[in-house]
């Protein structure tokens, strides 16, 4: 074989390797939002429709402790909470897309000016909720779980916003993509649940009445610091490896997505929409 044949056959694999990532990781986008926005329906009607009404109580169905008579400050912080999220996770994905920053520029900055206070303005009436109204379930290491998941989006949102600032643009978008892993711990969490449920046909590593067990503990942490640590590999494959790299990340996203995608049907059937 000649060395051009060679050199021809190294080149399409590369090619191969780089379009195999590159619709792996569009698949994953793709499939995450969609979920994502099932939940954002989920969250505006269970919650939305009873707000107008007065009807708080009807919160306490889906959210132990959402509405307590006579705490105020915590009643408003779990309606900040809901709002903004519901906001949060309807726009933020599309921060992401870079057809949308490049053909709206102006868009895609009003957007992220609101993006960053509203998920720190989220994260710290979550830390109140958390440690500052009684708590019907679970215990300290998921409180801490969702705590650091808290911290992390309040840093990582100074981050994107500084490196924006700054013009430094390669940066900004690497810090905005991580931002957006830790805002959807949230998300993430109840999807990797259902998931986890479902391939053990029923609550494994955990009390389904007083939410704790050592599942539990470790999907606290896990619901962000996994999708991070997958961001962050798929990058330095991207920019570092070779061709059965690109092509071995591939085949972890599509898995990784396959696993996801099942999760969110199962929550959407057996969780959300039912309570809508």
């Amino acid at each position: 074989m000649s060395a051009s044949a060679v050199w021809s056959d190294s080149s399409s694999l590369n090619t191969a390797a780089d379009t195999a990532l590159r619709l792996a990781a569009q698949f994953w986008f793709l499939v995450a939002v969609t979920g994502q926005w099932i939940f954002v329906f989920y969250v505006a009607v269970a919650y939305g429709r009873s707000a107008p009404q007065g009807d708080f109580e009807a919160w306490n169905r889906v959210m132990p402790n959402g509405h307590l008579p006579g705490d105020t400050v915590g009643n408003i912080a779990i309606g900040v909470h809901l709002l903004l999220a519901v906001v949060i996770m309807a726009g933020g994905p599309l921060q992401l897309v870079p057809s949308i920053r490049r053909r709206f520029p102006r868009f895609h900055r009003w957007t992220g000016r609101f993006y960053i206070p509203a998920v720190v303005l989220t994260s710290i009436a979550g830390l109140y909720m958390i440690w500052g109204r009684p708590r019907s379930a679970g215990h300290l290491v998921q409180h801490l779980g969702i705590s650091l998941d808290a911290v992390l989006i309040v840093v990582f949102a100074a981050l994107a916003l500084r490196y924006a600032l700054a013009r430094k643009l390669k940066t900004h978008s690497e810090w905005a993509l991580r931002l957006f892993m830790v805002v959807n711990g949230v998300w993430f969490f109840r999807v990797g649940l259902m998931f986890w449920i479902a391939v053990n046909g029923g609550p494994a590593g955990f009390n389904p009445k007083t939410f704790t067990g050592p599942a539990l503990d470790v999907l606290s942490f896990a619901d962000y610091l996994l999708p991070l640590a997958m961001l962050e590999l798929y990058r330095l494959t991207k920019e570092r490896a070779g061709t059965r790299g690109r092509f071995a990340m591939a085949a972890t996203l599509v898995l990784l997505t396959l696993a996801m995608g099942a999760g969110i049907v199962i929550a959407a059937i057996g969780m959300w929409l039912p309570r809508i």
